[in-house]
């Protein structure tokens, strides 16, 4: 498992701590302590953060993913756009827990499963309570990358025990989110600009200038863009 900073860091700064390639664990945790993050919608997100722990509308009786990795976890909501995923919880639970719903896991697939047969694994994996999924990592715009990241995937009486009884705290990070994704927006949409303006500097013919300053206006929700035409 790799540790990520206590505080938050810089991406292309971060990158430089993390392996390109293989199967890791990356988090934010101490020796006692780890963080997850899940996605709901509003009610169940609110429930959680008021009462530190899950109930009302959520549903025990359903499989529920948790992700250290919170990259993977913007990758999967959409930066919290998408329908039932507005909300984003950091969930804080014990390192102990955590280390106990590892030693249990079963892969979801048998080709991340070496230790069994597959008439072993098909009865492991409907017997198991947490079962285990890796895959590829993301960056920011979505880019998936070859490292692997970890989801979880917690049912029955470990559901329970995480949902009730293993929270230390539940914290609404949806606006740091939304914070977040604006950032990126941002220097993506400079990094268009730059690219166009580039473009505009070798282009000549008229057809080619007027592509570019549709571009421009898409990316920077202009009413239109005014380009010299000599």
């Amino acid at each position: 498992m790799i540790k990520c900073t206590d505080t938050t860091a810089i991406y292309e700064e971060q990158l430089d701590l993390w392996p390109s390639k293989g199967k890791h664990i990356l988090a934010r945790y101490d020796n006692d302590h780890i963080i997850v993050y899940q996605a709901y919608r509003k009610t169940i997100g609110s429930y959680a953060t008021s009462h530190q722990r899950f109930g009302g509308e959520f549903c025990y009786h359903r499989m529920s993913w948790i992700k250290p990795n919170f990259l993977w976890m913007m990758y999967r909501s959409g930066w919290a756009t998408k329908v039932d995923q507005e909300i984003i919880l950091a969930v804080t639970i014990t390192r102990t827990f955590f280390d106990k719903i590892l030693s249990i896991v079963v892969p979801t697939s048998i080709s991340q499963d070496s230790k069994r047969s597959h008439t072993e694994w098909k009865r492991a994996l409907e017997s198991s309570p947490v079962r285990l999924q890796w895959d590829p990592d993301h960056a920011p715009d979505g880019t998936p990358q070859q490292r692997r990241a970890i989801q979880l995937g917690l049912k029955g009486e470990i559901l329970k025990t995480y949902g009730q009884n293993e929270i230390i705290q539940v914290e609404g990070i949806s606006d740091f989110v939304a914070e977040q994704s604006e950032v990126y927006r941002f220097l993506w949409r400079l990094d268009s600009l730059i690219f166009i303006f580039l473009s505009l500097v070798v282009l000549n013919a008229s057809r080619q200038r007027s592509l570019c300053c549709e571009w421009i206006t898409y990316f920077f929700k202009l009413d239109r863009v005014l380009v010299s035409q000599r």
